[in-house]
């Protein structure tokens, strides 16, 4: 009796747990943004580790190697050495504004009138300026009377919020794909003729273009966003330079075998400098 009333307890248990998933397993959406990723690098700060270069940290980190040189005062050859913490986002610019009071009156004698100090309202007499002196242009400044105080300015955002698409980087066949593994493949090779046009995945700024990257060979390092950067590796020529504006599909390098063994395309999508798989965002049908 104990027995059966232990095997219809167990079956309920299932029945329940079976009516209560409400849909489907979810699927990744092809095209979608990766605005809800987890991982990724979110620090403020990076520890620089031994063998690490700026442009290996900028990579990493999902940056632009030349705003981490700004915001740590670094200059050519950008020298840094483990343990040396590197700032990898923009510091905040404190602004002091500084104000003018109003003009003092004082009081008279007589209470119906009031006596102005008239050297804070005329304005200075010219006078002729002396030798070694230069004659500067003055503009009218509107002066702003209020305490002062601090403000944060944040600098200007170039790019948009979101990628507006996303297009085939080449033309071939895709031979080895994304792997999740440490060891794995971090994007996807497509391989072609040599010579073969490599486009612009979407619109962006080169922020790379160079092979200061060891194992990429020629390399070009588009951004996208403030958080998604897309690679070109294995380049035979580089045909764009860093700080261009490129638009999807435009015309950036040619298909070579720099740094490895046969002649392909090493593409990467990285959202905040970790690895996606590009076929989640590449259109179905390829060029």
């Amino acid at each position: 009796m104990s027995y059966r009333l232990v095997l219809i307890g167990a079956v309920l248990l299932l029945l329940q747990s079976c009516s209560s998933r409400t849909g489907p397993a979810p699927v990744v959406l092809l095209n979608s943004q990766a605005d809800q990723e987890s991982g990724g690098f979110t620090s403020d700060t990076y520890k620089v580790q031994p063998g690490d270069t700026l442009f290996g940290i900028a990579w990493y980190t999902g940056n632009d190697y030349r705003d981490i040189a700004k915001f740590n005062s670094l200059s050519e050859p950008y020298r840094i050495f483990p343990g040396q913490e590197l700032r990898i986002t923009p510091p905040p610019k404190i602004v002091k504004i500084s104000t003018r009071s109003k003009p003092q009156t004082t009081q008279s004698a007589d209470p119906t009138t009031t006596t102005v100090d008239k050297s804070l309202i005329d304005p200075p007499k010219p006078r002729a300026y002396g030798e070694g002196e230069k004659v500067v242009k003055r503009q009218n400044v509107t002066s702003v009377n209020r305490p002062s105080e601090s403000v944060k300015i944040t600098a200007a955002n170039s790019f948009p919020n979101k990628v507006k698409k996303w297009v085939w980087p080449t033309k071939g066949r895709v031979v080895e794909t994304f792997s999740k593994s440490e060891s794995g493949n971090k994007g996807i090779d497509i391989a072609a003729a040599k010579g073969t046009s490599i486009h612009a995945a979407a619109d962006g700024k080169v922020v790379y273009s160079g092979s200061a990257l060891r194992g990429y060979g020629n390399l070009v390092i588009i951004k996208h966003t403030d958080t998604f950067l897309s690679a070109y590796a294995y380049n035979d020529n580089i045909i764009v330079k860093e700080r261009d504006w490129v638009s999807a599909g435009q015309k950036i390098a040619t298909m070579g075998d720099s740094g490895t063994n046969s002649v392909k395309l090493h593409f990467e999508v990285r959202y905040r400098g970790k690895s996606l798989d590009p076929l989640r965002y590449l259109p179905a049908t390829r060029p």
